[in-house]
């Protein structure tokens, strides 16, 4: 999308809240309606807006409308750019024919929106990431049951992991709220911790998809070390400290 353009729409929706697609095109006149929709996609994967019919409304002025912004919201907001650029450098990972774990969390989420409608069977435990597959035709989709977490959208708890001793997970693509070299990859939420472990668990191999500001900071529960992940993908170069501690541990470093 062009950055000039980008930013017109943004400053629109800023002052306005919502706007239709034939009234965009007036202040576009050169540009066709449909690469105006497309870029219209292309602000609400990264989190700027709802699509509505023939227009859309600014996520800002929706959280006005409703009241409130949960939680969820807040984060997904945060760090877009970086996210949906660890969410593209992993749409080359999910491969074709395997059994693939999707966890929750809004960097997933990002990659969830991206990636092919082609034949994959993708477990999660994220209701959000459950409802964006399930809008591709040829992925199978496998929810797990359990305790509903509104402020992470997801699933955890007993059922949960109870379900899981009959899966198989050939990859598993991760998420944590914070990495430390001393404590390893955690999160805020023990029954989320415990379900995540449980998946390194059963998983072939482990996809850490996490960006660099979780980085040093140190949750409640953590639920891997370093060395039970395979590839972490994150959108820029790590502290030093750490990479070097990685690739001791032969963990391969994409960004």
């Amino acid at each position: 999308m062009n950055d000039f353009r980008k930013q017109k729409i943004l400053s629109i929706l800023e002052q306005k809240g919502e706007i239709q697609l034939q009234k965009l095109k007036e202040f576009f006149p050169d540009v066709s309606t449909m690469t105006l929709r497309r870029d219209l996609i292309a602000l609400e994967k990264e989190g700027h807006l709802i699509r509505t019919h023939g227009g859309a409304i600014s996520t800002k002025k929706l959280w006005q409308l409703t009241g409130q912004e949960d939680e969820y919201s807040k984060r997904a907001q945060e760090n877009i750019e970086a996210k949906m650029k660890i969410a593209n450098i992993a749409k080359g990972l999910v491969e074709k024919n395997r059994s693939i774990y999707f966890d929750a969390g809004s960097t997933i989420m990002c990659l969830a929106k991206i990636i092919d409608d082609s034949n994959f069977t993708i477990i999660t435990s994220g209701l959000n990431i459950a409802l964006e597959l399930a809008k591709k035709k040829n992925v199978f989709v496998v929810m797990l049951g359990g305790i509903v977490n509104s402020n992470t959208l997801s699933v955890s708890g007993p059922n949960a992991i109870f379900s899981l001793d009959r899966m198989n997970i050939d990859i598993a693509f991760m998420s944590a709220s914070g990495f430390c070299l001393e404590t390893g990859f955690s999160v805020s939420n023990a029954y989320e911790g415990e379900l995540k472990k449980r998946i390194i668990e059963q998983s072939q191999k482990v996809v850490m998809l996490m960006d660099t500001s979780k980085v040093r900071r140190n949750m409640p529960f953590s639920y891997a070390r370093l060395d039970e992940i395979d590839i972490w993908v994150c959108e820029k170069a790590l502290p030093e400290d750490i990479e070097k501690a990685a690739r001791d541990c032969g963990v391969k470093i994409l960004y």
